[in-house]
């Protein structure tokens, strides 16, 4: 029993077409020009065939006949063909300079479509080809104290001593660069005063530098 399942991809009506009429319909390689009317032809031998529509032949003989290579057919000295393959006369200028313009038209279309699909997609290529720069690390600023800076002692109320007013074990301050440092006398030697300051370090000066 014959199937009777339509067909509705287009390419599968065109695979039955180069089936069914192999001398007309070509699948690969150069094609003929097609008879003018052919589609009334098709029509009326396939009316009885279940598997296609009129609608959906329309559509599978235009894709055919807007092909590049059915285009490039059409060309002078060329002969129409019917359904068997028959010829049915030569071409006419006019239809000749119709497809040669259609297939420039065509291929035009395609050419600006990749090169506006290259154009897109060259940035993204460029982007990641291109190491992303790392970022340079800022040298940190010295961190500023919060706390304000010492402010040197000053000897307030203090007097310079007199060696004959020391004695050991007096508290006394001895002047060390700008801020006087308290400490205990240790010893006194003619003029030189061993005191030992504060921190624990040991020192000998003369008594203009001992405070009171």
């Amino acid at each position: 029993m014959e199937s009777t399942e339509k067909l509705t991809d287009t390419n599968a009506i065109l695979a039955y077409l180069y089936e069914t009429f192999p001398l007309c319909f070509i699948a690969e390689g150069e094609t003929k020009p097609l008879k003018i009317g052919l589609f009334q032809d098709l029509a009326e031998r396939l009316a009885d065939d279940s598997k296609v529509s009129k609608t959906q032949l329309r559509i599978a003989l235009r894709r055919y006949t807007s092909s590049w290579r059915y285009l490039k057919c059409v060309k002078a000295g060329a002969q129409r063909i019917d359904l068997d393959g028959n010829a049915c006369g030569e071409l006419e200028q006019e239809h000749i300079d119709h497809a040669a313009a259609t297939l420039k038209e065509s291929q035009d279309k395609a050419k600006a479509k990749r090169m506006a699909q290259a154009k897109s997609a060259n940035p993204a290529a460029k982007a990641a080809k291109k190491p992303a720069k790392k970022p340079v690390a800022k040298r940190p600023k010295p961190a500023q104290s919060s706390k304000p800076a010492k402010e040197p002692v000053v000897a307030e109320n203090l007097t310079p001593a007199v060696l004959t007013e020391l004695k050991p074990n007096q508290r006394v301050n001895v002047k060390l660069g700008k801020a006087p440092v308290a400490g205990v006398i240790l010893d006194i030697k003619k003029e030189d005063v061993q005191v030992q300051l504060d921190s624990g370090l040991t020192i000998k000066v003369r008594a203009e530098h001992i405070l009171l």
